[in-house]
């Protein structure tokens, strides 16, 4: 015996922390270090960018207006790269269609101010475990015409590149993962998003929604994800449309 917990693989993370405002900032950075992390805070996104560009961390915590920008800039700008690093938005925009743009920029989480700090540790160590889980998981899932790769995050589906976001790719692998199995709202937050609020099952509603749209595009792929009504979603292989 080694002496190593169950939880050590979400314990002792670098953590970028990008917050203006000090008061907040010394809150957030107390309950994280209380987690056993360890936390490097900027307060500007240009020392966000600096830092990033030399260093590497296991999580991003970033408020969205900052004074020199809005993080979603920054975050659309470490995707584009293809960085794959997990990205906690917070903000006092709360509406859905703020919501929407920053998953849209390739945040993995957004929440909303105020927020409670035992959500945010909640959030904070759900985007841990599922990042770490990513590592584990197989190079590819290959059905009839789509390949889901994970090494680099894309679907390509009868040679053409679909557009996701993380949750988007995120939600799609975990269906593909079990074809044919029915999950319903709340397993799916508790798989994909790695908590289990009740009041938030809508938001699998709005990720289900968002990516049927993008692979309705394609005939061929308009019925991966379909709605078992009553129940949950499940994913129908191609060669098993009927």
């Amino acid at each position: 015996m080694n002496g190593a917990t169950n939880t050590d693989h979400i314990a002792n993370k670098q953590i970028l922390l990008v917050e203006a405002e000090q008061d907040l900032a010394d809150l957030l950075m107390l309950n994280l270090k209380s987690m056993s992390h360890h936390v490097i805070h900027c307060s500007t996104l240009q020392q966000a960018q600096q830092y990033l560009s030399n260093s590497q961390v296991d999580l991003i915590l970033m408020d969205r207006m900052m004074p020199d920008g809005d993080a979603i800039s920054l975050c659309q700008q470490f995707r584009d790269a293809g960085n794959q690093l997990p990205c906690l938005m917070l903000s006092s925009k709360g509406s859905e269609a703020d919501i929407v743009l920053g998953l849209e920029s390739g945040a993995d989480d957004y929440l909303a101010k105020p927020f409670s700090l035992l959500e945010l540790k909640a959030r904070v160590t759900a985007l841990i475990r599922r990042s770490k889980l990513i590592e584990k998981q197989q190079s590819a899932i290959k059905f009839e015409g789509i390949t889901i790769d994970c090494n680099t995050r894309e679907v390509i589906a009868f040679n053409e590149v679909l557009e996701l976001t993380a949750r988007e790719f995120d939600l799609l692998l975990y269906l593909a993962q079990h074809p044919k199995q029915v999950f319903s709202r709340m397993q799916l937050l508790e798989a994909v998003w790695g908590y289990s609020y009740s009041g938030y099952e809508h938001t699998v509603n709005s990720h289900v929604n968002r990516l049927r749209s993008k692979l309705s595009r394609n005939a061929r792929t308009s019925k991966l994800v379909r709605t078992v009504w009553g129940v949950g979603y499940k994913f129908t292989p191609p060669a098993a449309q009927m």
